[in-house]
């Protein structure tokens, strides 16, 4: 399946409104989530005895990849910073302008990873690795690996994947396509109506596909 008409993962400033377009998307990422459990002695017994403490927020990781001189159509690579990565880097930095609730002191942005209305994730960006590994003839970087974690601000019941938040449509479903799989037929599993394929078609930018590759993920919209 081509790859060209994928939306874009951003990442968006929520207290601000500004907008960050990933120039490629991840290849994968990485949902963690730890709980604490406190251990008291108890004399006499093979074991402790465990009582649950609390949950820790869940993390995202990724790794992003911007790149200036295999996109540069006149052949003068930009500094990557200054194109990409330090938006990104923006992010981590204390706003004046935003106050803390407890200091009453600036804070750095909440912000919302979004890939397309698939799902979200509302956090704050706990640490950011970069590395460059292109340079031009005077030393300026113009390909660099974002090493990004994210860590959970909103406490929701479900795991992040499976609870699209408002800045997606919400609800939707996904399928795994396997051999034989068409639209129509998906169409028909989901809905009960093999007419409505455009549905699918149209969430998941595939206008006039007939061959769906097996192993690709579909988004189900709501009816």
């Amino acid at each position: 399946m081509s790859t060209s008409g994928l939306v874009k993962a951003v990442i968006m400033n929520v207290d601000e409104g500004d907008r960050v377009e990933c120039l490629f998307n991840p290849k994968e990422y990485t949902f963690a989530k730890q709980n604490t459990w406190e251990k008291k002695k108890v004399t006499g017994a093979n074991m402790p005895q465990v009582t649950f403490s609390g949950g820790q927020p869940t993390t995202l990781q990724m790794e992003l990849f911007f790149d200036t001189y295999a996109v540069a159509s006149d052949g003068q690579a930009k500094d990557v910073r200054k194109e990409y990565t330090d938006k990104i880097w923006k992010l981590m930095m204390v706003n004046d302008k935003l106050k803390d609730k407890k200091n009453k002191k600036g804070r750095p942005p909440t912000v919302r990873f979004q890939w397309g209305s698939a799902w979200s994730f509302d956090a704050v960006i706990s640490s950011i690795s970069q590395k460059f590994t292109l340079f031009s003839h005077d030393g300026t970087p113009v390909r660099a690996t974002l090493t990004i974690a994210f860590e959970q601000v909103k406490d929701d019941a479900k795991l992040p994947w499976q609870n699209p938040t408002s800045g997606g449509i919400g609800g939707e479903r996904f399928w795994t396509v396997v051999d034989g799989d068409t639209l129509q037929w998906i169409s028909y599993k989901e809905y009960g109506d093999a007419t409505r394929w455009r549905l699918i078609a149209d969430a998941n930018n595939l206008p006039g596909v007939r061959h769906l590759e097996p192993g690709t993920t579909l988004i189900i919209p709501n009816a």
